[in-house]
């Protein structure tokens, strides 16, 4: 049988999950009514959390908010806790899915960086080290990259030069112009051979909290094993593990460069 004391402690836990973006705000008479429980329970409960600081009485309308205490412990655990403590595992579930490496990169620049690496559990593999740089215009990991960059650094990157890296990399500057349309279009890039002999890759991008791009998710493999029809089925699994970092990237608002 619980204690008197552990029943009010969950009590008190239950009572601050009630505290959403939606419903922010809330009354002593809203939460006994949400919760079941008696008014004077509930004012002793919300008393004691402004006392110490983790909730606020709006004093024009009396109800209760979320104080500052937590903001300072929130900034605790964000300090604590590096982007690649909560980004990999999502990383490590894609490559499990897809039997692929997995890599992702940000942008600096005009120019790409490697920064987390996931490799594939086979013995054939895409392998590089992480802190490697690549350009923009060659392969779907750039590519997706510089598809969402002003069109000033687009044409900044193509009067560069496009060098061959390969025999399917493109050089055309309108052939590029046209794959940088269809990759915003479509919200994903997909290459293969394009960066490296035999390797196929299929990569979305990332955005900064203002839209802005941030960088790129992906996977990369043997081209034989990353054929272009196998697309359609691994771009679902692909697109979930994106959209659980890009959450992840807003919600810790990480930086790697």
């Amino acid at each position: 049988m619980k204690s008197l004391s552990l029943k009010t402690l969950e009590k008190s836990l239950e009572l601050l999950r009630c505290f959403s973006e939606e419903k922010p705000a809330w009354g002593v008479r809203e939460i006994a009514k949400e919760l079941d429980m008696s008014h004077t329970i509930v004012h002793r409960i919300l008393a004691t959390f402004e006392q110490f600081g983790y909730l606020r009485q709006n004093p024009e309308n009396k109800k209760y908010e979320l104080g500052l205490e937590f903001l300072q412990i929130a900034q605790k655990v964000k300090a604590r806790i590096q982007p690649g403590d909560v980004l990999v595992p999502v990383m490590k579930g894609l490559s499990e899915q897809t039997g692929e490496s997995v890599f992702l990169s940000w942008l600096d620049g005009l120019e790409g960086v490697y920064v987390e690496i996931v490799e594939s559990s086979h013995v054939l593999k895409y392998s590089v080290t992480v802190g490697r740089r690549f350009p923009l215009y060659a392969g779907s990991i750039g590519r997706v990259m510089m598809a969402h960059l002003p069109e000033d650094k687009q044409e900044e990157i193509i009067s560069r030069g496009l060098n061959p890296l390969t025999s399917r990399t493109i050089v055309n500057p309108e052939v590029l112009r046209q794959q940088l349309q269809m990759i915003r279009k479509n919200g994903w890039a997909y290459s293969a051979g394009e960066y490296n002999e035999g390797v196929a890759g299929l990569h979305m991008p990332l955005f900064d909290k203002n839209g802005k791009i941030l960088g790129s998710l992906g996977i990369a493999g043997p081209d034989h094993r990353l054929a272009e029809e196998k697309v359609p089925e691994l771009l679902d699994h692909l697109m979930k593990a994106r959209d659980e970092i890009q959450q992840l990237l807003n919600d810790y608002s990480f930086r790697y460069l």
